[in-house]
């Protein structure tokens, strides 16, 4: 497929594109701008910040991956132009950089959708001196025009599974085009780079994963740390579960405490589960199930609105199964709170979400047998004895609490993924690195 016939079929299919757009915004929550005029590259003022280094973060994974990154261009004095497709990437960039905005270091946009037109005045608009796509975020028209406007481009922390590179060739010349103009490509792994290769990126550098360079929020983790000595029960945390995965593991949930009511466990010292769903669409929903299979539970966001760590936020946790984790922002809380994490998106066929926070905690983690999405850092965190694979909720429970019963295992797996993780990190320092080197190659007239 030609980029021409490409962007005719996009312009042709766009008003179901919109559509879909309109739809996912409306299940979703949250300010879209779904018709905004930025989505179409239009905009009715000067661009506050020009020439800074554009990150384009699709939505919530993505900035929070890019999170590292951001931080360290702009504690070298550079400012950064930050987009999103989503709110939920959004709110996340706005939560985490508002010091940032505030004082002027960082703007946020939305990226436009990928017609021709809209992505040649987007770059003309904030002029970038140079833009890094986050993990996958490669668009033929963007990639196209950023290409004609001259502008370094980088593909950062990137990924490619293989049933995206079946996909992608499935398009013909179009990606492999696309990929061609990109002017490095950092991938996360080897397996990753060679895939990228294929694609036609050239040249490409195995710098690893962004996520291993994550930087947790201390307070969140003292108050998370606090909140669990005071309440003094085990705590386990199923943490970004999605669709489809909340009902069977409030069910698992439900079964192990009939169990231990059977054995004639208190509700007070009994484990505490904490459900924390990906998306704040499904808090309701989740709420919903655990009502339907009389569960006990608490919202986090009660917690919050009693003192978070205070005796009465602690109280209402006393003698109920569930803490249903209806807030965003804070994972590291979560994972402070508690002694082991499964980690959702992955016993469901989803590819797996993001296990590398817990791990940095020293949290022992379970994952499900879906983890197409971090395939290397899954088998490395294998090797390495920092995570376990279990095939599915039920089984991920028991497993938990077999850690739970056994505090030296508990202990050891823990400290490997602490260990692991820090053997991983520096992916952000050599993609800034990278960053630096095309900057002054632009500076001195070189290509």
């Amino acid at each position: 497929m030609s980029r021409r016939l490409y962007s005719l079929l996009l312009i042709l299919l766009s008003p179901l594109l919109l559509g879909w757009m309109a739809l996912r915004a409306r299940r979703a929550g949250g300010q879209w701008s779904v018709l905004g005029a930025a989505r179409f590259g239009h905009y009715r003022r000067p661009a506050p910040i020009r020439g800074a280094i554009w990150i384009h973060a699709v939505s919530l994974g993505e900035t929070r991956a890019a999170q590292p990154l951001i931080r360290a261009l702009l504690d070298r004095g550079y400012p950064v132009l930050l987009t999103h497709l989503t709110a939920t990437g959004w709110a996340e960039g706005q939560r985490v950089h508002a010091r940032d905005i505030a004082q002027g270091h960082l703007l946020q946009a939305w990226l436009p959708y990928d017609f021709p037109g809209a992505t040649q005045r987007f770059l003309r608009h904030y002029r970038p001196a140079m833009g890094v796509l986050i993990e996958r975020e490669v668009w033929p028209n963007l990639v196209h025009a950023a290409s004609r406007a001259d502008m370094p481009l980088i593909l950062a922390s990137a990924r490619l599974s293989a049933a995206s590179l079946r996909g992608m060739v499935r398009l013909g010349s179009l990606m492999r085009r696309t990929y061609g103009l990109i002017t490095h490509t950092y991938a996360q792994s080897l397996t990753d780079a060679r895939r990228l290769e294929r694609l036609g990126a050239d040249p490409v550098s195995v710098s690893g994963n962004f996520k291993f360079d994550l930087r947790l929020d201390e307070t969140l983790v003292a108050r998370g740390r606090a909140f669990h000595a005071r309440l003094g029960r085990r705590i386990v945390a199923v943490a970004s579960t999605r669709e489809g995965e909340d009902a069977p593991f409030i069910q698992a949930i439900r079964r192990q405490i009939a169990r231990d009511a059977a054995l004639g466990g208190a509700d007070d010292t009994s484990v505490l589960f904490l459900l924390i769903p990906r998306h704040p669409q499904r808090f309701d929903e989740a709420a919903g199930l655990l009502e339907t299979a009389g569960l006990s539970f608490v919202r986090r966001s009660r917690l919050l609105e009693l003192g978070d760590g205070g005796s009465s936020a602690v109280d209402a946790c006393r003698g109920v199964a569930v803490l249903l984790g209806d807030t965003l922002g804070e994972m590291p809380w979560y994972y402070a709170c508690g002694q082991v994490a499964i980690v959702g998106g992955s016993f469901a066929p989803l590819g797996g979400q993001n296990f590398i926070e817990a791990s940095a905690l020293g949290c022992p983690v379970v994952v499900g047998p879906h983890t197409a999405n971090f395939g290397q850092a899954v088998t490395d965190a294998l090797a390495a004895g920092a995570i376990v694979r279990a095939d599915d909720p039920e089984a991920a429970v028991r497993q938990a609490l077999r850690w739970l019963a056994h505090p030296a295992e508990l202990a050891r797996v823990g400290d490997a993924g602490r260990h692991w993780v820090s053997q991983h990190a520096g992916a952000v320092d050599r993609v800034v690195n990278g960053i630096e080197d095309l900057l002054a190659q632009r500076a001195s007239g070189r290509r």
